[in-house]
């Protein structure tokens, strides 16, 4: 239940093929239909939302999960995007959404969702999730069903073992680069934090957080639609704190191979990193050797948080969009129940099916993760993880070329403006 980075960007030579040709007329069918489903899940977890359907009771409405391989998704995406076979429901990223629904390729879910009757309204799902899946024009190809809240996981018995106090909500970025600072080479952990959100592809996001919290500006407007990025002077300081903190040693340089970090995290070698809910799922099963905790992000003065949905897409050419769209109900408000408990990955997005989420939690005694997780969603400020953009992978390419040389002490901090005026050009080329 991972967030998707950028797998299904690889679709976007595809996109204008497929709208241009044209695509069936979506309506509702006569007679009974089948609704087929399709997810990016591992065989247990699909084997889970199967049984879950089997409660899905319609005489008229047949519903079928599409077996695919979760590593192959963004690849069977795209096929199925150019032979104009996409499922009625497929699991998408807010980035899919987007650039799909800007294609004309999706359903507009907005006028039912904002309309409807009974309990599925829009007013019933996380606030942020919602405006972010809505396009420039109001339009909702696709509806979040689940959210990603993200934090610093520690180790508490390296806390411990060091005389500092486990991180919690509240703390500041200097107490969390302080606590770096006197875990870093102990213990056979060489830094005392790694924060690939910081000081990869999404960094400049990610330290939006320190920005607006002081007060300042994110890096950009808007993730879908920006208009302009920018580096103020609040988000210059945030930069300049956590450059500093590289170069001591606290936290890991970028370059760091973070593709093992869940693992090294659980052997005792890694004490703080940064990370979403869904690792309490795995460490629930995998039970590490150290005692752990997941704390909010760090804040100057306003909590402030990132936000990032999944949720589930409809092409245009779906034979009944009543059908498929009382199982696109039911996914959301039922399905949940009966998955979650055996492998609580994350909070749904319609709010009143996260309780089922928060008690596996509580019962498998993850109270750092339920406290967190419920910040992330109250935080009174959220910022975007990275822009959905069918030109995003430009914007990563400028990143390595000049957010990860600020952050290694070869390049300035004054470069920031360089970037940031790289990235504005990039925004206005594409109109």
């Amino acid at each position: 239940m991972k967030r998707i980075i950028g797998t299904t960007l690889a679709c976007a030579g595809l996109l204008t093929a497929s709208a241009c040709g044209g695509s069936d007329s979506g309506g509702d069918a006569d007679g009974p239909v089948t609704v087929t489903v399709m997810t990016w899940e591992s065989p247990e977890t699909n084997a889970a939302i199967k049984k879950a359907l089997e409660g899905f009771k319609d005489d008229q409405i047949t519903v079928q999960l599409v077996d695919t391989p979760s590593g192959g998704y963004g690849d069977k995406l795209a096929s199925l995007t150019q032979a104009k076979k996409l499922p009625d429901l497929f699991w998408c990223g807010n980035d899919t959404e987007q650039q799909y629904t800007s294609q004309g390729l999706l359903v507009d879910w907005s006028k039912r969702i904002n309309d409807g009757d009974g309990e599925f309204k829009a007013d019933k799902f996380v606030g942020t999730a919602m405006e972010n899946w809505k396009t420039a024009d109001g339009q909702m190809g696709g509806l979040p069903s689940l959210m990603n809240a993200y934090g610093v996981w520690y180790n508490a018995d390296a806390f411990k073992a060091a005389g500092i106090p486990e991180p919690k909500a509240g703390w500041s970025w200097d107490d969390m680069y302080s606590a770096a600072g006197k875990l870093a080479n102990k213990n056979g952990a060489k830094y005392g934090l790694v924060a690939d959100q910081l000081t990869a592809a999404d960094g400049p996001f990610t330290m939006s957080m320190y920005s607006v919290s002081a007060g300042g500006a994110p890096f950009t407007d808007n993730v879908n639609h920006p208009t302009k990025a920018e580096a103020d002077d609040k988000f210059t300081e945030g930069v300049s704190k956590l450059a500093a903190a590289i170069k001591s040693g606290a936290v890991a340089p970028p370059g760091y191979d973070a593709s093992n970090l869940p693992a090294l995290f659980s052997g005792g070698k890694v004490p703080m990193m940064f990370g979403g809910q869904w690792l309490a799922a795995g460490f629930q099963t995998d039970k590490p050797k150290v005692k752990y905790g997941f704390a909010p992000f760090p804040q100057v003065d306003t909590p402030t948080t990132l936000y990032d949905s999944v949720g589930i897409c409809t092409p245009q050419y779906t034979k009944s969009e009543d059908s498929t769209y009382k199982v696109l109900e039911y996914l959301n408000t039922k399905v949940w129940d009966a998955v979650l408990p055996a492998s609580p990955v994350a909070p749904p997005a319609y709010t009143p099916a996260q309780e089922s989420y928060f008690a596996a939690l509580t019962k498998a005694n993850q109270t750092t993760v339920v406290d967190t997780v419920k910040a992330d969603l109250a935080a009174e400020k959220t910022v975007g993880v990275r822009f959905t953009t069918q030109w995003a992978s430009q914007v990563i390419d400028l990143t390595t070329a000049y957010w990860q040389p600020i952050l290694n002490g070869k390049k300035p901090t004054s470069e920031l403006q360089t970037y940031v005026g790289k990235v504005n050009d990039l925004i206005k080329s594409q109109g």
